[in-house]
């Protein structure tokens, strides 16, 4: 079961995108140069990722979660 609430309290910091993908000559994979997008920082509180974010002169856009829901089922309800 993946529905678990462990690391939700946690605030996490993503850079986007500087530069658009392209397609690589060789393989046509979307990728870029830009490799500050791969890299995800968790933060245990609200004030430690902006403190990180500011002394690394990173702007920053607090997007909130939306309220989780879950839908219980049992595994038998597949089958009905």
């Amino acid at each position: 079961m993946q529905s678990g609430r462990a690391r939700t309290g946690q605030w996490l910091l993503e850079i986007e995108r500087d530069q658009p993908q392209r397609a690589d000559p060789l393989t046509g994979w979307p990728g870029s140069g830009d490799t500050d997008t791969q890299v995800q920082l968790g933060f245990a509180t609200e004030a430690a990722a902006l403190a990180y974010a500011a002394a690394r002169g990173i702007s920053v856009e607090i997007v909130p979660l939306g309220p989780r829901s879950l839908k219980l089922q049992a595994y038998a309800d597949n089958f009905k």
